[in-house]
């Protein structure tokens, strides 16, 4: 069977999926699977990175404690017309693209209006709501929803909507002091006192903007809240999937795995990720996150 043949065996419309680098998916999650990803911009003192190319989360933890204070900017025209033009080189008729929530960012506009221009690709953009777990979630699952036979019109019409509403991210960061210099402390509602250990857990309204949802004295109550909160969600719902995500907290992200795992034990699903270096220069590191996505 010829490589093209291969490729669209569980495929026949020719699908692919497209996002950024905020869906935090690594490249063994996304093998074998038609998901392409346009990495965001990160503006450094010594110049401008590719997120998830040339700089990752963990160059972004040691530049902000040294001092450094990265920002952020939208994908390169050149880069997104690369990206459309090596789908359309695979063969692919139609695109499916999911973007960080454009509370936080203008990915998704601009996504939208690249995808206006290409008259040899159908290109449909949603704006995810949400990022990290919430947007790498929902591809996976399309991706396998895809390969099941699920139609171009069911997924745009009736299945994607339904996971972006029903998709229900948590995390907890250490400290406010990135979101408030960066300018995407959005709707989060200052934490008193460094002093006092408070920790909040944070949530997407439905703008797309960042808001608080809970707080909690110490590190060691992060966890239990977390699972409290995605508990609160899933009354009344049987089948899902669970995701939990991490930026420089890995032990604590293993313990988080097994904590979720205990108190929805019936997944379809368990991803892990990793927070990409856009969404680090946003909250710094010690983050820990959680996700249940509903799919009745």
């Amino acid at each position: 069977m010829s490589t093209e043949k291969a490729r669209f065996a569980h495929n026949p419309e020719k699908i692919a999926l497209l996002t950024d680098s905020c869906a935090d998916l690594s490249e063994k999650q996304r093998k074998g699977k038609p998901i392409f990803v346009v990495p965001l911009k990160i503006r450094c003192e010594d110049g401008e990175f590719s997120d998830g190319v040339d700089i990752f989360a963990a160059d972004i933890y040691k530049r902000q404690k040294a001092g450094e204070m990265p920002h952020t900017s939208l994908p390169d025209g050149g880069s997104v017309k690369r990206i459309l033009d090596e789908i359309a080189a695979q063969g692919y008729e139609k695109v499916l693209a999911i973007h960080l929530s454009a509370g936080l960012s203008g990915t998704y506009n601009l996504m939208r209006l690249q995808g206006q221009e290409r008259t040899d690709l159908d290109v449909r953009v949603f704006d995810s709501q949400s990022g990290s777990l919430g947007i790498g979630s929902t591809l996976l699952q399309v991706a396998e929803d895809i390969r099941n036979g699920m139609r171009w019109e069911e997924l745009l019409n009736v299945r994607v909507p339904h996971l972006l509403e029903n998709t229900v991210p948590f995390f907890s960061v250490d400290t406010l002091e990135y979101l408030q210099k960066g300018g995407r402390i959005g709707k989060i509602t200052a934490v008193a006192g460094t002093m006092l250990n408070i920790k909040p857990i944070i949530g997407f309204s439905a703008d797309g903007q960042l808001s608080s949802v809970a707080k909690v004295r110490g590190r060691k109550a992060v966890q239990p809240k977390i699972v409290e909160l995605l508990g609160r969600y899933s009354v009344g719902h049987r089948r899902y999937n669970l995701a939990v995500a991490n930026g420089g907290a890995p032990e604590e992200m293993a313990e988080l795995a097994k904590r979720v795992k205990s108190a929805f034990p019936d997944y379809e699903h368990f991803w892990e990720g990793e927070i990409d270096a856009t969404l680090s220069s946003y909250i710094g590191d010690g983050v820990l996150g959680a996700c249940i996505q509903f799919l009745d």
